[in-house]
């Protein structure tokens, strides 16, 4: 999945239109303008789409957090990744929905892919523990489609 694809389907899902997610970054302190965001929200195969960065969808996801759950009691605005895997991408929308395991493995239900618990913990671990895991595209792509299904109504 590109991370155009990930801000494409968290718009869309969340109906966070180009307005919304100009104040979601500007929330991380990252100014960006309507027209930037028009691009990166195009589809795949649209010529005039230009590829959404780590660090810019790293500074959304973190401005979602803050949207989502409000600034940390310290107000320090977290640093964004310079590179992003789909393990982290996982992670922020975990934290900024404040969903539980139990709540990704039925939104993972809602788009009809089985994973275990224990492969959705080993997701979590750090990189280089024993028992780490890589989210594949495949589980991504489909915890986004569950996400829609469970939230997208809203």
């Amino acid at each position: 999945m590109t991370n155009n694809d990930v801000l494409r389907s968290l718009s869309y899902t969340f109906k966070l239109y180009e307005k919304k997610v100009q104040s979601t970054l500007k929330l991380v302190g990252r100014d960006v303008s309507q027209e930037e965001i028009e691009l990166w929200l195009k589809k795949d195969n649209d010529p005039d789409q230009v590829p959404l960065s780590d660090v810019d969808l790293a500074n959304f996801l973190n401005g979602f957090i803050i949207n989502k759950r409000g600034m940390k009691e310290d107000g320090v605005i977290p640093e964004p990744e310079t590179k992003l895997n789909n393990n982290i991408i996982l992670r922020k929308i975990k934290i900024a929905l404040d969903l539980r395991n139990e709540d990704i493995l039925e939104v993972l239900v809602r788009a009809n892919f089985d994973l275990g618990k224990n492969e959705l913990t080993a997701m979590f671990r750090k990189e280089g523990h024993k028992n780490y895991r890589q989210c594949k595209d495949q589980i991504l792509r489909n915890f986004l489609r569950g996400l829609q299904k469970k939230f997208g109504n809203q």
